[in-house]
């Protein structure tokens, strides 16, 4: 139950929008200063137009309509956006960032061909919002939770890059245990370790269409469900047994994804039949160091066929390097997934909190937030 001291508002009396724009042509460049949707960072320019993080809210429908997202500092916002502003000094920003997050803003599209969110429509918008006092107490347990999962995605990125450096030292640039005792000889690929030979992909790994699986006959369960570029739902029964690899086949192509659990591939996505080297992770990284643009066989839609690339020239080392490799990296696998399952639970436990907090089914307003903070930092 609301406290009374609650009040309903229409945004447009505590917030000015305004939609975003894009950048000149001259502007794009490869690199420099983000380009934001939205809903994502879409391309880079050699300048930008605003330069602190604000809150954005996704007004055309292409990728997200009625995201909410804070853009990153110094960029682009493009008119796929529209940018909020706090017109009032009694609503803290970030918890305006989550209560318009809760419930979706999607409830305000419009437009049949193309669905999208309106300036007008955002104005006439109500929302409930409690003393600024409150306001902050709110955010900062939530804001606790994202700070957290923001820590843990960082460590994920450091985990995979120091992964994927492994592999290039080891395969890439020869740089393995006992490299400087090794004698190299010539191979189609250059110069190679002796002992090391070059054969065919398929002489690493085996890959097989998925399976269909529509959405209405998926059943409640906790086995997830992969496409071409990650899990897009689960089930009750697995197909293929972890650990795994996958890649896309139709409609994405180019992501590589490996899989610890049992999982079921869907037909969009191609996976690892037959792992011919003992380590599924060597297998990964062999399968990530493809061109995969360059065997898009599809007219319209990006499709890629298992046997174009199944007779790619590949180079097998010495099983015994491989077995090496794989006792290195599992760890840090196993350190990425278990951060990746942290990561899941605090997600849940915050959008629980979410909408307990933002309804005002909690109160929080007598609550030491200086002790829930101890509390939150025991969940690392």
């Amino acid at each position: 139950m609301k406290a009374a001291h609650w009040k309903r508002i229409p945004l447009g009396e505590i917030c000015k929008f305004k939609y975003g724009q894009m950048p000149k042509k001259t502007d794009i460049a490869d690199e420099g200063y983000p380009i934001f949707s939205g809903y994502g960072i879409v391309g880079f320019a050699t300048s930008y137009h605003y330069e602190y993080s604000e809150v954005i809210v996704v007004a055309r429908g292409v990728g997200g309509t009625g995201d909410v997202k804070f853009s990153p500092p110094k960029c682009f916002l493009t008119n796929l956006s529209i940018v909020v502003q706090i017109a009032s000094p009694d609503v803290d920003k970030q918890f305006l960032f989550y209560r318009l997050n809760y419930p979706s803003l999607w409830e305000l599209r419009t437009g049949s061909a193309q669905a999208q969110i309106t300036i007008e429509r955002l104005n006439r918008h109500e929302v409930d919002i409690p003393p600024l006092p409150t306001q902050r107490k709110i955010a900062s347990i939530l804001s606790a939770y994202d700070d957290l999962i923001k820590n843990n995605t960082r460590r994920i990125a450091i985990h995979e890059e120091m992964a994927q450096r492994l592999y290039k030292e080891w395969f890439v640039n020869f740089r393995f245990p006992g490299h400087e005792n090794a004698k190299f000889v010539d191979s189609p690929l250059g110069k190679i370790p002796e002992g090391w030979k070059v054969g065919r992909l398929d002489d690493v790994l085996v890959l097989q269409r998925g399976f269909d699986l529509p959405i209405g006959q998926r059943l409640e369960g906790d086995v997830p469900v992969y496409a071409a570029t990650g899990i897009v739902g689960t089930h009750n029964e697995a197909k293929v047994k972890g650990p795994g690899v996958l890649t896309g086949r139709s409609g994405s192509l180019g992501t590589v994804t490996y899989v610890h659990e049992d999982h079921w591939p869907l037909n969009t996505a191609l996976w690892v039949k037959e792992f011919k080297k003992p380590s599924p992770l060597f297998a990964y990284y062999t399968l990530r160091s493809v061109d995969f643009s360059s065997f898009n066989s599809g007219a319209a839609v990006p499709t890629l066929n298992r046997n174009d690339i199944h007779w790619l020239p590949t180079l097998l080392p010495s099983d015994e390097i491989i077995i090496a490799f794989h006792e290195i990296e599992r760890p840090i696998f196993d350190a990425v997934r278990t951060l990746r399952k942290k990561n899941e639970v605090l997600r849940t436990t915050r959008d629980l909190l979410l909408a307990k907090l933002i309804s005002g089914q909690l109160d929080v307003e007598n609550l030491d937030i200086d002790t829930l903070e101890h509390l939150v930092d025991a969940k690392k």
